[in-house]
């Protein structure tokens, strides 16, 4: 049986008051806490750093997921993993070495994964599968949150899920971008199982019932 789980992303949360905010969404059902990291140069948009992450940490139990959207990925990498990150997603044209990066997250503790934008091709995954923890689909185009579901990411969903099942590996496949409860279960029917959602949970007033009825439409889908 799939288990599906839930990552709201801090990108669309109240900054003023962080820690009662992770700390409120993980209450209401949260499985992971997502942390977007933007530089102004590989996205046109400027967010937040390891002091912020060190900050939330204590905060919360559940993993913190940091997808790094720099160039290059390699110096802040051991900066993430020393200030409480558990997984570390980076995308393969942010690094001049994809393999060697991939190892410097494992050397560091955490789980380490590739980020495909909706025109990256997956051919960056055949030679390192043996090092991938997580592939992360993007749904948008990175550098903004509240944009709106990219249908053509079902197909390459699909296609990482093949990929994943044709390796036997025990690697989980995360969805970012759009994600509400109208299409995270044709998300899950694609082979989905970790859901990024953001303004859908972030900008309603309830964090509970959003994610519960996330669960609910995921429940729907066929295992």
């Amino acid at each position: 049986m799939t288990t599906y789980r839930i990552a709201p992303s801090i990108l669309s949360a109240d900054f003023a008051r962080l820690g009662e905010e992770v700390r409120n969404v993980v209450a209401a059902g949260a499985d992971i806490i997502h942390f977007d990291v933007m530089d102004n140069h590989y996205v046109p948009n400027l967010t937040i750093g390891p002091l912020v992450c060190q900050a939330i940490r204590p905060h919360v139990q559940v993993p913190i997921d940091v997808h790094l959207m720099v160039k290059p990925v390699d110096r802040i990498i051991p900066d993430f993993a020393k200030a409480g990150a558990n997984i570390i997603t980076f995308h393969p044209e942010a690094s001049e070495h994809i393999d060697r990066t991939l190892q410097l997250i494992r050397d560091h503790g955490c789980k380490a994964g590739l980020v495909f934008n909706p025109h990256t091709p997956m051919h960056y995954l055949e030679h390192v599968m043996d090092k991938i923890d997580i592939i992360l689909i993007m749904s948008v185009n990175p550098g903004f949150g509240g944009q709106s579901f990219i249908p053509e990411a079902l197909k390459k969903i699909a296609i990482a899920r093949r990929m994943i099942d044709e390796s036997g590996r025990d690697i989980m496949l995360e969805v970012d971008g759009g994600i509400k409860s109208d299409n995270i279960a044709a998300a899950a029917a694609a082979g989905a199982d970790t859901f990024v959602a953001g303004s859908a949970i972030f900008g309603k007033p309830d964090y509970k019932a959003v994610i519960d009825d996330m669960r609910a439409q995921l429940a729907t889908v066929a295992k």
